[in-house]
């Protein structure tokens, strides 16, 4: 059975809403963001906007989500390999990804942050994992995949911190204790 078409104005709407958020988000603090001055930038009613937002903390998590997943570009790691390669480039994106923010609605909000960039990091890792050892129960694979999402969020928030080198360098670091293994039988 096919899945039917979202009406593409229905899209349309959705993407204003969110282009509108993200435009008053480089003007406004997150706390100081209206329904009304969404409504009012977007040029929508309020009955527009809870149609497809269920209240302003949903819109949040749903505008982050999906700048995060344009960040990532995630279609580009179907196909990659876990390597130290995906790694740096994961790692560039969601530093990238952190500072855009760091202007914008960031203050107060790092829980939900960290909760999307580790969600959107998990489902990547484990679509790898699942892609380099098929015959693995998805099940064992999830730990990996957490630990890996968790591990390079981790190591982002821990380089926004000094930011003394690229995150390129800061990342590479730490590839040749993956290649030889930190952990030894």
């Amino acid at each position: 059975m096919t899945q039917p078409k979202t009406d593409p104005r229905i899209l349309r709407t959705r993407k204003l809403i969110m282009d509108s958020f993200i435009a008053l988000s480089s003007k406004k603090e997150f706390k100081d963001i209206t329904i009304k001055d969404i409504t009012s930038e977007a040029m929508i009613n309020r009955a527009t906007f809870y149609y497809h937002f269920e209240d302003i903390y949903d819109l949040l998590d749903k505008a982050l989500s999906e700048v995060l997943f344009i960040n990532l570009n995630c279609q580009t790691y179907e196909d990659s390999d876990l390597n130290e390669e995906t790694l740096v480039n994961l790692f560039k994106a969601i530093t990238d990804f952190q500072l855009s923010l760091s202007n914008r609605c960031h203050r107060g909000y790092e829980d939900t942050i960290a909760r999307i960039i580790r969600d959107q990091l998990e489902v990547i890792f484990l679509r790898m994992l699942e892609r380099e050892r098929p015959k693995v129960d998805i099940e064992q694979l999830k730990v990996p995949a957490t630990m890996l999402s968790w591990g390079l969020y981790g190591a982002s928030v821990e380089w926004g911190r000094n930011q003394s080198v690229t995150p390129e360098k800061y990342i590479k670091s730490v590839g040749p204790f993956l290649q030889g293994g930190l952990v030894r039988s």
